[in-house]
């Protein structure tokens, strides 16, 4: 359970610098604690997206993965992040990524992020 909020935390502060670098991703709230609600609830969103869409995805393309060099990996990752917004639009989050250019470099942030996330923060804890 730890490790799981952990986690959900980590993407919101991917999601959070990818909204703050990137144009066409928005982020709306009237406070800061509506900003952090909408993002506690884009990355629970973001994460369940990975978590069941993206792997049948990868499985599908994996030819093309393979012929890519993993090059297309990039293109899925902003394909998700779309449909996120697509999501999130849907349940009205006030959280928006406009086009397929904003989403390859909000999905490109969000992965350097996290992937320096995942290197500071432990992998699992230890039980005693």
């Amino acid at each position: 359970m730890k490790n799981l909020i952990i986690r959900l935390l980590a993407n919101a502060v991917a999601l959070a610098v990818a909204s703050w670098l990137v144009s066409g991703i928005t982020l709306e709230g009237a406070t800061t604690g509506k900003r952090v609600l909408t993002l506690l609830i884009v990355a629970a969103i973001f994460g369940l997206v990975n978590a069941i869409v993206k792997p049948v995805v990868k499985l599908v393309s994996l030819p093309f993965l393979i012929l890519t060099l993993g090059l297309l990996t990039f293109v899925i990752n902003a394909c998700m992040l779309l449909l996120t917004s697509w999501i999130t639009g849907k349940l009205d989050v006030q959280f928006h990524v406009d086009g397929f250019w904003a989403a390859l470099l909000g999905a490109l942030i969000i992965s350097v992020v996290g992937m320096i996330l995942n290197a500071v923060l432990p992998e699992k804890a230890e039980i005693r």
